[in-house]
């Protein structure tokens, strides 16, 4: 028994705890416990939110690649938040869209720290296992995943840190509760490293410029503090960096190659049109095979990078030297744009925007409120109204490529497109329809994020949605040389995105920002340089409104197609709701069948009535009313006489509401008999006097006078 007991106790002879405070809550590193066989791997405690973050790498490089093969799997466990998936599987399935957003956010400001020449396979993978409302898990992983690769033996070049920030009554608040994110204005997530910042994601209620770029300096503040610590843990039980085969290409090899064919890639990639472009290039590309392929036998394998690299280098050069862009344009000027709409006849509403050779058409759909998206997920979001898609099939890229179901590019692209415009939405109140916008990427020769941003905004002011503000979106790009200095350049194309430093995506109002996402190929941006960029972008997005936008389409149509569902919205009392549904749902179930309409009843005892026709809305919510109707004492009434009995006549005073007029007050006089006074159909006035103890609603005739 003592030797099990003593080997029991070594299990966790490397086990080291690590605490500090972090935006006034504990945060607790547990290393060296679980997942002993990983890289590297912690357990990352913020309040009561944990994750697990594991690193591993593989021990070989992947043969026949020319990139950093890096997966980052962000992985939502529904125990995490005391939930049973829903659904007939009750085990977790896929990712939903949230991890795979939170699992892009991670990545982006991951990857370009790791070696231009690792070729080796690395797997990063962040476990939710515990979700305290209060403290985010998305930043909590993206800590863990930083800290986790940094005590590995993994070659990376970190570490970083990351922060939410948030703008709650005009203070800007660093990793805001559950409570003051429902009342922030933005949510801005940064990571960084001490010197830059690495990564910008953001979604915002139209917020300045100032506000926005106060909001990344204060988070790459608190996130220098915070590197500080996870230094600490790295000094501790940090593990020396393993080494590995170069997967840079030989260096004469391409010295050579680029001598032979510089004259002839600077004549193909000067031109405006990609489609020329890629019909010169492939001469060259084919002579390149043909002259060398017998000295470098791994030329085959390796010419997709050669190429990549040749091209990259003449663009910089014309960039950095000359200020020259690959289609002629001056640095800060938009490609030639274009928009339309009503582009469909029968759908709700379209917007076809073009910026040089990128078009995207997107198509606006309007349903009841039924239609909202259900969630199933870790957080407290159980379904959404507004819902956009991004597709962006083979041909807008000229290939010959089957269509798949959408990978987390496109999963990203729609969500940013989704959250730049939900600021400028009108509430379920003013325009009661579950929204639905999906982007078509005809078209693309880079930026296709942001044109489908400005397609949205056209989309929906022509399917009548009454939008606070049109919405644009414009991208920024930059160069930088060895000597620290640096370019930016508005309306960066294809050829820029792949061979500049950054993509810097913001959209947004007039009045202020509404989303932000920054993809980086160094390893971050000065304070100088972010502000450049948003200036450079608000710009850009003013005139695409004012000069494209609003000269397609000046204001939101003021009714909705023809074709979409017509909506009404009423409130009920809710101890109605049950009278409206009926026993086993017979009264709601009638309505429908008899009006065609559609119903739903919402949680806050509004009932919403949709349909194609606006005279079935007017049939269903007349019954609804009718239904719900309470009469008022001494109110008067003009109802229908339905029946008649001995002691006096029953009179319909609404629809479905029928009380009775005592024989002693049809009228002023005596009565004898109430078929003197009144018949079967008469239309008479009534005055309500309320219910006898047996719950029998009384009027008066003669009272009604």
């Amino acid at each position: 028994m003592s030797d099990i007991r003593v080997a029991a106790e070594k299990q966790f002879d490397g086990y080291k705890v690590f605490q500090t405070t972090y935006a006034g809550r504990p945060l607790v590193v547990e290393v060296g416990k679980l997942a002993g066989l990983a890289n590297g791997s912690c357990l990352v405690r913020y309040g009561d939110t944990c994750i697990l973050a594991c690193a591993t790498a593989s021990a070989a490089p992947r043969e026949g690649i020319d990139f950093l093969p890096l997966s980052v799997d962000y992985n939502e466990k529904m125990y995490a938040a005391g939930k049973i998936p829903g659904g007939y599987l009750k085990r977790e399935g896929k990712p939903s869209e949230k991890a795979i957003l939170t699992a892009r956010v991670i990545d982006r400001p991951v990857r370009p720290l790791f070696p231009k020449d690792l070729r080796n396979d690395v797997a990063l993978t962040l476990e939710v296992m515990c979700v305290d409302p209060d403290c985010s898990p998305e930043i909590t992983a993206m800590l863990g995943a930083s800290i986790a690769l940094s005590i590995s033996d993994i070659p990376w070049n970190g570490p970083i840190g990351g922060a939410f920030m948030g703008l709650v009554d005009g203070e800007i608040v660093v990793n805001p509760t559950a409570e003051q994110r429902e009342r922030s204005t933005l949510e801005l997530t940064v990571a960084a490293s001490e010197q830059k910042v690495v990564m910008i994601e953001a979604g915002a209620k139209e917020v300045s410029d100032d506000d926005m770029f106060a909001a990344i300096m204060r988070a790459h503040e608190v996130i220098r503090e915070l590197l500080v610590f996870i230094r600490s843990i790295i000094a501790e039980v940090g593990k020396p960096k393993f080494a590995y085969p170069s997967g840079e290409l030989d260096h004469d090899m391409f010295d050579e190659i680029f001598a032979f064919c510089e004259k002839d890639v600077m004549f193909a990639l000067d031109t405006d049109d990609k489609n020329v472009r890629d019909e010169r290039m492939q001469p060259i590309i084919e002579n390149i095979s043909a002259t060398f392929g017998e000295k470098y036998p791994d030329l085959p394998i390796q010419l997709p990078e050669l190429i990549y690299k040749i091209q990259k280098k003449i663009v910089r050069r014309w960039l950095i030297e000359d200020k020259k862009r690959v289609d002629g344009r001056r640095m800060d000027e938009i490609r030639p744009l274009a928009a339309e709409v009503g582009v469909l006849p029968r759908t709700h509403g379209t917007g076809l925007f073009t910026r040089g050779q990128t078009q995207v058409l997107t198509v606006a759909t309007l349903g009841p409120i039924s239609d909202a998206q259900r969630l199933d997920g870790i957080d407290s979001e159980d379904s959404k109204r507004y819902m956009h898609h991004y597709n962006m099939p083979g041909y807008s890229v000229g290939e010959a490529k089957a269509a798949r179901s959408p990978g987390r590019r496109e999963i990203g692209h729609g969500a940013l497109a989704e959250r730049s415009l939900i600021p400028v939405l009108p509430s379920v109140e003013e325009f009661p329809y579950a929204i639905r916008l999906v982007s078509e990427v005809v078209s693309s020769n880079g930026s296709t994020s942001q044109a489908s941003v400005c397609g949205s905004t056209l989309a929906l002011m022509d399917a009548g949605v009454p939008i606070k503000a049109p919405v644009a979106g414009i991208t920024c790009g930059l160069i930088t040389e060895d000597d620290g200095s640096w370019t930016t350049m508005i309306d960066i194309q294809g050829l820029e995105d792949f061979y500049g430093d950054m993509d810097f995506k913001v959209a947004g109002t007039h009045k202020g920002i509404t989303s932000i996402q920054m993809d980086l190929k160094i390893d971050g941006l000065t304070p100088e340089i972010i502000r450049a960029a948003l200036d450079t972008t608000h710009k850009g997005r003013d005139y695409i409104i004012d000069q494209v936008i609003l000269k397609a389409i000046p204001a939101p149509r003021p009714e909705v197609s023809e074709y979409a569902p017509k909506m009404v919205s009423i409130r009920i009392n809710p101890d109605k709701i049950r009278e409206v549904i009926g026993s086993g749902g017979k009264v709601i179930q009638k309505i429908v069948a008899d009006t065609g309409a559609k119903i739903d009843i919402e949680d806050d005892c509004s009932v919403l009535i949709s349909a194609v026709s606006a005279e079935s809305i007017a049939r269903a919510r007349a019954i609804i009313e009718a239904i719900v109707f309470e009469p008022g004492v001494g109110e008067i009434y003009e109802g229908t006489v339905t029946r008649i009995s001995p002691i006096g006549a029953f009179v319909e005073y609404a629809p479905g509401k029928e009380g009775m007029v005592h024989i002693s007050k049809l009228q002023d006089k005596r009565t004898e008999k109430v078929e003197d006074v009144v018949a079967v159909g008469d239309t008479v006035r009534v005055k309500y006097l309320g219910t006898d103890e047996k719950g029998r609603m009384n009027l008066s005739m003669r009272d009604a006078k």
